[in-house]
């Protein structure tokens, strides 16, 4: 049960008064963090710390308990290919319960930027390229997270939709393009979803009127997010966003995170106590932030202070449900040989023990979930490997090869296995915390060493020196070396490996530099078992707002089959195999917070592998594991193929059932896959003199590829299943509130294939002819999930709102319905159309025996100029 039906919440004149009863410094204070995911407490009139955490594909925690492992949940991109609102919600409830498991109140997320450019490092945690399909898939989430007493905070608010620079940049957007794709997403969680807080974006914004960061642009923050808009909850800094004082106190700016440190620590009350900031101009984020400490049932009544998130003694069963989210959000872009669902009583009537070939290097080592915020410790993994030995069974043999290579950086050296003290001789590696001087603060051997030193506390410690003896036994070549950040110098036997004397601070850990630092390696050639002395001086990191931490991952590749090789012998398993099952994609190295990708291939060999299996064997399922687009240049070639995401902890349980007919790949499309790189309408992330240009306007995405008549590999909305569909009618069944709500449709689809299956109704928006705007091709303007079984029929009702057949007038500052014939096209993605339905706007818009509406009156409730 919600926190939200179990107490009365105080009204704002309530919250005022108690605002009132607060000092200047108390109130400062509360708008300030008092450390790294936590508010201030006033224990006085019973207010407790606010505690946040990251949460776009699992609630991490705090960090505050050693060993804190999360549920691990399928990328947000994948979520969103479901379309299933009722399925989302449900893991709205487990995101709540994960929440309270892990003591937070406010989970920053989710993430309803919009996938503008498909090399966007980000990409992977955004939902959709489409901004109606982002907003709902988001309510969903947030509605049933908040039903709990879990505040969710959306972000980035807002055009924060690229890596490169993210801290500098200014998104050029004009306000039509603000107001009708990357602010309508923002616009629906406030006005459908009520949510409790909001995150303003590290970029700047330029409007055409105003250009400022995000935490100082009033026009959009305070005039249209929370006056027009009517936002009652808390607009948080990202982490280290903030820059001025009044500036940003003006711009709308409620909570600065994270604190004590940075402009609004000591300047705030000093600006306050000079004049240059009215204590009143703070007064309203007071009251903001009790309303969302109220909310999250962190503002106990009569002045009792409530106790911490109470965290449950028993985790809550997760795997059932993330199993089959990430089985249902697989795409099945092509099934020409109908190889899925496998089936074996046919391949046991071919061969006496039927062989199955399951290759590439994402079989046996899956891209789980990409870089930086969206990153958890899982509390299980489920490979593909052991998923599906265990789901085909003992009577059919399986020959497994990684096949080709999809990382630069070699493994993380097995510290315990390897490595030596060279003081004593114990197993690990010794670590050593130097001050300026390179005099010893402290020293341990650590055998489990992970590649980070976290929580350095000695604020003297400058340098944290690395050594260890590495046994190296295999004849052959092997590559060691340390991936690193800062300046550092690393040694090996005495030899110069690499150094560097640049110094990193807090730009490190915002640009996620430091998660998957590329290590610099030496080739150390083995005759006869030896060791080597790996000796490295690594800096401590000394981040503002962030704990201290070094970065050192040493790897090591062992001697081995060369590349060619390894290549040979999967296309020998394939080839003498019954089924081949190919399992490729993309890595963290790719796809993370803090940088873009330069190109959209998948990286490696792993094309090539993937053309010589197919050669090898025709009966070949692909699978490609990527939360962000990919060039396919073998898909022409390919019978089968199956688009997996960064499918979380249940991976390989969810891949095992789609092979096996456990769970039907149900998901559509949530962004447009390319056929060629050049095709890409905005190829590049990357700032020109600081500006990002959105000069496509309204034609993000598929709209930009439906406009320019280019083909792409596969549409928006597309995916096939395992089933096949008629569309057979689609009527007019409402015109809620005298059209003022929108139009329903209802939509008959029979479902004449052999197997259940689960369809996406998509319903498309065509303008009027001659309208005079600059509208795209087609829009989305509703979509519905039904399940239908076999040879059964199902009719699903599919709201259009107002809003998707309105534009924003940029002279008025207002929306606007232009009136004429709107065109509605039903089908199985954007260019998959099977039904038509014209509505005349222009002409009476009531029910068929209905009151007549003019075009006039369509434009009322319209907003006021922001």
């Amino acid at each position: 049960m919600s926190l939200e039906t179990t107490a009365r919440h105080r009204t704002t004149a309530e919250l005022e008064a108690l605002a009132a009863e607060l000092t200047t410094e108390e109130k400062v204070a509360l708008v300030v963090g008092a450390g790294l995911w936590t508010t201030t407490a006033i224990d006085r009139i019973g207010l407790r710390p606010v505690v946040m955490s990251d949460g776009p594909a699992g609630v991490r925690g705090t960090g505050d308990v050693p060993g804190e492992t999360s549920a691990s949940f399928p990328a947000p991109s994948a979520v969103a290919a479901t379309w299933d609102r009722a399925l989302v919600a449900r893991a709205g409830a487990l995101v709540a319960a994960e929440a309270r498991r892990h003591g937070v109140d406010m989970v920053l997320a989710p993430q309803i930027n919009l996938q503008r450019t498909p090399v966007g490092g980000r990409h992977f945690e955004c939902y959709s390229e489409d901004p109606l399909l982002t907003g709902e898939i988001a309510h969903a989430l947030v509605g049933e997270v908040q039903e709990h007493g879990v505040a969710m905070c959306i972000k980035h608010y807002v055009a924060n939709d690229s890596e490169t620079e993210r801290t500098r940049y200014l998104a050029r957007v004009d306000e039509r393009t603000l107001r009708e794709v990357y602010l309508a997403p923002f616009e629906l969680l406030v006005d459908k979803t009520q949510a409790w807080s909001a995150m303003a974006a590290y970029s700047g914004i330029d409007d055409g009127r105003v250009a400022a960061t995000a935490t100082e642009h009033a026009p959009l923050v305070q005039d249209v997010l929370k006056r027009e808009w009517g936002f009652d909850g808390v607009v948080v800094s990202d982490w280290l966003a903030t820059k001025t004082v009044a500036g940003a106190v003006r711009g709308g700016l409620d909570l600065q995170m994270p604190g004590p440190d940075g402009p609004w620590g000591d300047g705030l009350l000093a600006a306050v106590r000079s004049g240059e900031v009215a204590e009143s101009e703070i007064d309203d984020k007071v009251v903001r932030i009790l309303r969302l400490a109220e909310r999250v049932g962190a503002l106990g009544a009569d002045g009792v202070t409530p106790p911490a998130p109470e965290r449950p003694a028993v985790r809550p069963d997760a795997s059932a449900l993330l199993r089959e989210l990430a089985a249902r959000s697989v795409v099945m872009l092509k099934d020409d040989e109908q190889l899925v669902p496998l089936d074996l009583e046919a391949l046991a009537a071919e061969a006496r023990t039927p062989r199955v070939a399951l290759l590439g290097p994402a079989a046996v080592d899956p891209f789980v979930q990409g870089g930086g915020s969206g990153f958890v410790n899982p509390d299980h993994l489920v490979l593909p490997v052991p998923a599906i030995l265990e789901a085909l069974g003992d009577g059919v043999r399986v020959d497994v090869h990684h096949g080709a290579r999809a990382r630069v950086n070699p493994p993380e050296i097995d510290v315990a296995e390897r490595c030596t003290d060279p003081e004593t001789g114990a197993p690990g590696v010794r670590v050593e915390l130097l001050d300026a001087g390179g005099a010893v603060l402290a020293s341990t051997v650590d055998a489990g060493w992970s590649g980070w030193y976290p929580l350095v506390e000695d604020p003297r410690a400058m340098a944290l020196r690395l050594v260890a003896d590495v046994r190296l036994d295999e004849p052959g070549e092997h590559e060691l070396g340390v991936g690193t950040v800062g300046r550092h110098e690393i040694r090996v036997d005495g030899a110069l490996v690499a150094s560097s004397d640049h110094v990193v601070a807090e730009e490190i850990v915002l640009s996620s530099g430091h998660n998957h630092p590329t290590a610099t390696t030496t080739v150390v050639t083995v005759d006869e078992p030896r060791t080597v002395r790996l000796d490295a001086r690594l800096q401590v990191v000394h981040p503002v707002g962030y704990d201290s931490f070094v970065r050192g991952e040493v790897v090591h590749r062992l001697p081995g089959p060369s590349a060619e090789a390894d290549l040979a012998a999967a296309v020998g398993l394939a080839a003498d195999a019954d089924v081949a099952i190919v399992v490729v994609g993309t890595t963290e190295e790719v796809e993370s917070e803090g940088y873009d990708r330069p190109d959209l291939d998948l990286p490696g060999n792993q094309d090539e592998l993937v053309r010589r299996v197919l050669a090898a064997n025709p009966r070949t399922i692909v699978v490609v594991n990527a939360g962000a687009p990919v060039v396919l240049p073998w898909l022409e070639q390919a019978g089968t193929v199956l688009w997996s995401w960064l499918a979380g902890q249940e991976c390989g349980g969810a891949l095992s059932d789609v092979l096996t007919g456990v769970t039907e790949p149900s998901g559509r499309l949530p962004w447009t896959l390319p056929a060629r790189y050049q095709d890409v309408p905005v190829p590049s992330a990357i700032p020109q003199d600081g500006v990002v240009s959105y000069d496509e306007g309204v034609h993000v995405g598929y709209r930009q590829w439906e406009r320019d008549g280019l083909e792409p590999a596969a549409p928006f909305g597309h995916g096939l299943g395992w089933t096949t569909w008629e569309h057979r009618s689609a009527d007019v069944a409402s015109r809620g509130n005298d059209g003022a709500d929108g139009i329903d449709l209802d939509v008959e689809v029979a479902n004449v294939g052999p197997r259940d299956g689960r369809e996406v109704v998509q319903v498309y928006v065509e303008p009027p002819a001659g309208g005079g705007h600059d509208r795209p091709v087609r829009w989305l303007g509703g979509f519905e999930v039904v399940a239908v079984d076999a040879g059964e029929s199902a009719t699903v009702r599919v709201h259009v709102p107002r809003r998707a057949f309105e534009v924003w007038d940029v002279a008025a500052h207002r929306w606007s319905l232009p009136a004429g014939d709107y065109r509605l096209r039903v089908g199985r993605s954007v260019r998959d159309l099977r039904l038509d339905v014209t509505v005349p706007l222009g002409e009476p818009l009531g029910p068929p025996d209905g009151p007549a509406v003019a075009p006039e009156s369509l434009t009322a409730g319209a907003a006021p100029a922001g």
